[in-house]
């Protein structure tokens, strides 16, 4: 089947599927200067990320138990998984490859899915952030559109250059996100979890560099906005800065990132980064890089006049986890941050405990409680 037939088929396939919640939320979420609106009020971005309630075989009784969990906190937004590549159909997954050619599942194992996920946030007033691919080989992502189009083993950094791999990959984000073009419970939509020139396996190039994501940054949320004017598109990094004169790779733009050249594109609506110093080799005082890093994103968002979200944090109990949390929620709201979400969103489900890798943070525990205060504090600012 040549390009256009697979894009027509492909296009009245998500037609077929629209609007397949019955809404609770009304109106779209909207970026307004350094900050968020709804329906012409203050939005605050508070919450969790909950990568796999889409992907665990969840039934709708234990998807309602997670968002209310996550509700129960004073959250308003989470941040999940919008994709699952495999090669073998098996359990919950979005898209399937044989080859180079992938068929998406529009069926109750994948996008059907999906609509119980969005119809359950609804149920609890949360709007979703929905990230379309990974960097890293969890549940599919990058490499795998390289391996099964260009051969196993190619360079990661192709994912951003190879005309075969981005058409495949705006195939994929078409059927997505024209599936909910009128949903107002989709926040918005985000290019990539923590997008790199390096990724888990595949070697790189040697020739990918912050301008190589940037402009294909440029490109792919360009065509989103083609598809979607409702909803807000961002980008899902780590927010790595790029600065020449800087010997820590945090700040070098070593990792192809340039937060700031990322941040100032016109169709990228909000700025992400992420916080953790332990995984980062960044642990002489991982409590001031934390809040150092916070309060620099929180300038450029100042600077490009962008809201930016804090949407990944994390240290484990052992690493002194309650006074570094309390540290961060507080420079979020002292500084005037736009957001904040957590990694990540624990529950007790009916076949036990949902995934835990040590960030986990379930009800009933301290760091439940501190999100309570905290969003309470945040969202009273925002309404000041």
């Amino acid at each position: 089947m040549t390009l256009c037939a697979s894009l027509v088929t492909l296009a009245l396939a998500a037609a077929s599927y629209a609007n397949p919640v019955s809404r609770a939320n009304t109106g779209y979420v909207q970026a307004s200067g350094q900050g968020f609106t709804l329906n012409g009020e203050p939005y605050t971005v508070f919450g969790s990320n909950s990568y796999w309630v889409g992907l665990t075989e969840l039934d709708t009784t234990d998807m309602d138990t997670t968002f209310a969990n996550i509700a129960a906190t004073g959250g308003t937004t989470v941040r999940t998984w919008g994709f699952n590549d495999v090669t073998t159909a098996s359990g919950d997954y979005y898209q399937l490859w044989d080859g180079s050619t992938a068929t998406i599942n529009y069926g109750a194992t994948g996008l059907e899915n999906f609509d119980n996920v969005v119809a359950a946030a609804a149920k609890y007033n949360i709007r979703l952030i929905v990230t379309l691919t990974n960097n890293w080989d969890n549940y599919g992502g990058m490499d795998v559109y390289v391996d099964q189009i260009l051969g196993e083993g190619q360079p990661h950094d192709y994912f951003y250059t190879n005309s075969e791999v981005i058409a495949a990959y705006q195939n994929y984000v078409k059927a997505f996100v024209s599936r909910y073009l009128t949903e107002p419970t989709i926040f918005g939509w985000e290019l990539a979890n923590e997008p790199r020139c390096t990724g888990s396996t595949n070697a790189t190039s040697g020739t990918c560099t912050t301008t190589t994501i940037t402009e294909w940054i440029k490109t792919m949320s360009a065509y989103i906005k083609s598809i979607d004017t409702n909803h807000l598109v961002g980008l899902g990094d780590e927010g790595w800065f790029n600065d020449a004169n800087s010997t820590d790779y945090a700040y070098d733009g070593s990792q192809g990132i340039d937060f700031n050249a990322n941040l100032a594109v016109d169709t990228i609506d909000f700025g992400t980064f992420h916080v953790y110093p332990f995984t980062w080799g960044e642990d002489t005082d991982p409590i001031e890089f934390g809040t150092e890093w916070i309060e620099n994103h929180r300038d450029s968002q100042a600077t490009y006049n962008k809201p930016v979200l804090m949407e990944e944090f994390g240290v484990f109990v052992d690493q002194n986890q309650t006074e570094t949390y309390e540290n961060w929620y507080s420079t979020v709201i002292d500084g005037g941050l736009a957001g904040v979400l957590i990694w990540q969103a624990g529950s007790n489900l009916t076949n036990g405990a949902t995934p835990d890798d040590g960030f986990a943070i379930y009800p009933n525990t301290t760091i439940y409680y501190m999100e309570q205060d905290y969003s309470a504090q945040l969202k009273a600012r925002n309404d000041a």
